[in-house]
Formats: C-alpha cells, structure tokens, sequence
C-alpha cells in the first residue's frame, strides 16, 4: 500500500487555549496512539490534502522532530459550520500485527447487464478490512463484465487471499437492477432460439428453380 509523508513536531501543552492558537497559525492538533503512550502532536492543515479529501487510502509515516512513526489515520473532527479540520487521531501500526483500514472499490469493465439496458447500482464504495500492513491493498478491484441483469456481487465473491473482511459475507457490493426497457437474459434466449431457427429454415428449404419462376409468369 502506498504511504504518505507527514511532517510534525511535539506539543507538550494539550490545553484547549493552546489548540484554539495552533488553529489559528493552519496547525492541526493530533494524537498518535496504538503502543505503550499516547503522542500529542501537531502538524500542518496541508498534510491533510490527500488523507482527507481523497478517497484513496494511505499508510502514514510521520516524521515528529526526526523520530519516525508507521501509522493510519482512524478520526478526524471538522468544525459544524466552517468544516475546517479540527483534531486528527492516528493509530500507531505494526508490521507483525493486522490493523483494520477502509479500503476504496474500483470497478473494472462493462456489464453485459447494462449494455442490455440494465442498472448499475454500486452499494459499497468503501470496504472494511483486515491484515497484516504488507498484506493492505490500496482498491478492491472488482470486474463487472460478466454482470448480467439481476447478478450481484457479494463480499463472498471477493478473492482476495491474505485479507479478512469485515463486512457481512452476504453484503452487496454491486448489483446490475433491471430498467424498464431492458432485455432479461431470458428474453435473450428466445430471441436467439428465434433467429437461430430461421437461419436453419432457410439452409433446408429449396429455393425455386429459374424454371419454376418462369412457369409462374
């Protein structure tokens, strides 16, 4: 999984009049826990750009003063009104030990569903797992070529080894719903069957001799 660099120093003063001054300078109070202490910080509002306002997920390396910390970003806090960024927790990782994350799902290709009129309907953008730090992946690609009208994908139908999902195993992910108008796989078939029993009838039957069609004039 890809990682993005985040630079911060040490606050030793966690008073909420000093919080309010960090603000007021675009410094966003944090706190670093998951091991044996809990680690106030604060770093700039910009290294929040592609943590935050992205759906992508990242590993975090965070630099404070020199000493250099592995983690994930769990919460943050936005402001009701202005929805500027008011506190961030981070979650300390380890590479022996499995951390959840939210993971983004791509889909991939084109439903044979919809390209028969279906409705493509994605319930799940975002899936919750499980696993070891070098086991993260950075998107849960799913191909819906083969999607016809009416098929889902499940959580079950994922086959991504070495992960543990935290989702239902019964949770739909995506799903091609029928749209008025649209052509179900069995009218498909009758359709086929049709066309294919004309082209047989004109294979077998015999065409008019040229004597024949002159005999009709």
């Amino acid at each position: 999984m890809k990682a993005i660099e985040v630079k911060g120093s040490i606050r030793e003063d966690v008073g909420k009049k000093t919080a309010k001054q960090l603000r007021e300078q675009d410094l966003i109070p944090c706190v670093i826990y998951g091991k044996d202490n809990i680690i106030h910080f604060h770093t700039h509002k910009n290294s929040f750009k592609e943590l935050v306002y992205t759906p992508n997920a990242y590993l975090v390396n965070i630099d404070l003063d020199g000493k250099k910390h592995k983690a994930v970003l769990r919460d943050v806090q936005f402001h009701p009104v202005t929805d500027k960024i008011l506190h961030a927790d981070f979650y300390e990782i380890d590479d022996k030990s499995p951390v959840w994350m939210k993971i983004p799902v791509r889909l991939e290709g084109s439903a044979v569903g919809v390209l028969n009129g279906g409705r493509l309907v994605q319930k799940m953008r975002k899936l919750k797992i499980k696993a070891l730090p070098a086991n993260l992946t950075d998107e849960i690609v799913i191909d819906i070529s083969p999607l016809g009208i009416g098929d889902t994908v499940k959580v079950k139908d994922l086959p991504y080894k070495h992960v543990n999902f935290l989702e239902p195993d019964s949770a739909v992910v995506v799903l091609v719903k029928s749209a008025r108008g649209a052509t179900l796989p069995e009218e498909i078939e009758a359709l086929e069957a049709e066309e294919a029993e004309g082209e047989e009838g004109v294979v077998e039957g015999e065409a008019p001799d040229e004597e024949g069609a002159e005999s009709k004039e």
